[in-house]
């Protein structure tokens, strides 16, 4: 420093931690000892800090203050705090849970939180369930619960799931108190990875995580960083709203994430006077959908409610059936055998096994195949065999089954 003024990118950054306070003891961040390392490269900055002595509450508070102030410094392009603490031992962290369900959407608004929540209070009827409100710039699920914080810690200092009815709920929003959280992408990634490495979960069946809308850098990182099983894709019948889910769930698959199937909500409305069922949203969208559907679920009052554990609305009392069968068949192909299964050969021995199957065939009969990447082209080899137009063949459908494999299903000329 020249004349106590900072000169360099460190010397700014390690200036501006200097104002953020260790609340416990009035000391700067450094004082305190918690500042290990800063790397500044470029202006990605990385801090490296010890947050062992703070309990879970205050660490999150002190590493988005640590957040705010750095990324305010001129020079800085991204901020991240990285914690040198060890993650604590017993059902500390998503890991620790048989399975994940995430629940995602295409767009806002379509009924994504309600859908989770519902998702969340069905399974725990069988299971030990907890609920993550990962949607951190709109947490929707401690109002649609009703519930409210603080949120306390652990013995060994880890933030303590809120609990409703027997079921672990954990959200920013019971932290922040129906405060505007305006993070930038990589606040809102320090404050879910410390939620998701240090929750101290008291269930460890299922886990319903409740993702934000669209295929931003939040859901992309945390699809990465959490084990998921499986995802839960909502939608309303609105064409905009399926064409939109239709890439999203390709875009899921192509991170390797299974997609369960699909919520579809809203789907009706039905008349409080006469009784009648009403279609909300004309034609039908639905057809171009390339996913399972879960459920269908009305626009209805009862969904509207506040639901409770174990004691869902009739119209939603399958879904939690449904998902679960959809984790028990995650990752398999469904199709019938005799089927031409070339995942895994290599190129030669595929040629040949696609060859001896299809020639078998009498004319009309059907021919399936199961591969490891797009099996379109394969159509150009058939032609050759069949000794016939590719237009020749109908149907012939090719659909990605699974993140690992894709259908060719199709009939000899």
């Amino acid at each position: 420093m020249t004349d106590g003024t900072p000169t360099t990118l460190t010397d700014r950054i390690e200036a501006a931690l200097r104002d953020v306070r260790d609340p416990n003891a009035d000391l700067s961040v450094f004082d305190a000892g918690f500042v290990e390392n800063i790397d500044a490269a470029d202006g990605e900055v990385t801090i490296e800090a010890d947050l062992t002595a703070l309990d879970g509450q205050t660490s999150t508070q002190v590493v988005q203050a640590m957040l705010h102030a750095v990324d305010d410094v001129d020079g800085v392009e991204s901020v991240h705090v990285e914690r040198t603490t060890p993650t604590s031992e017993g059902q500390a962290g998503v890991a620790s849970f048989d399975h994940v369900v995430a629940v995602a959407s295409a767009k806002g608004g379509v009924g994504k939180s309600t859908v989770a929540t519902q998702l969340a209070c069905a399974l725990a009827a069988d299971s030990d369930v907890a609920l993550f409100d990962a949607d951190i710039h709109g947490p929707n699920v401690p109002e649609l619960l009703d519930v409210t914080g603080p949120v306390h810690s652990s013995e060994a200092g880890d933030p303590l799931p809120v609990r409703v009815g027997g079921m672990d709920v954990m959200s920013v929003g019971l932290m922040e108190s129906g405060a505007p959280l305006a993070w930038r992408g990589a606040m809102a990634h320090d404050a879910l990875e410390d939620l998701f490495e240090n929750t101290a979960w008291r269930n460890d069946d299922v886990l319903v995580l409740d993702l934000p809308p669209g295929t931003g850098d939040v859901v992309l990182t945390t699809l990465q960083e959490v084990p998921v099983d499986g995802v839960v894709v909502v939608t309303t019948p609105f064409h905009a709203s399926v064409s939109d889910t239709s890439r999203t769930v390709e875009l899921f698959r192509d991170n390797d994430v299974p997609v369960l199937g699909t919520v579809v909500n809203m789907a009706e409305y039905v008349c409080d006077c006469c009784g009648e069922p009403n279609d909300l949203f004309a034609g039908d969208a639905l057809a171009d959908l390339d996913a399972d559907v879960l459920a269908e679920l009305p626009f209805s009052h009862d969904l509207q409610g506040t639901p409770a554990p174990g004691a869902v609305p009739d119209a939603v009392s399958g879904l939690g059936d449904a998902v679960g069968d959809a984790l028990d068949t995650a990752g398999e192909v469904g199709v019938e055998d005799p089927a031409a299964d070339i995942r895994g050969l290599p190129p030669q021995e595929r040629k040949e096994l696609v060859r001896d199957r299809f020639t078998a065939l009498e004319g009309g009969e059907s021919f399936v195949l199961v591969s490891d990447r797009d099996p379109t082209p394969v159509g150009q080899f058939l032609g050759r065999l069949a000794d016939a137009p590719r237009e020749a063949f109908d149907p012939f459908e090719v659909r990605r089954e699974t993140p690992e494999a894709w259908v060719l299903e199709t009939v000899k000329p």
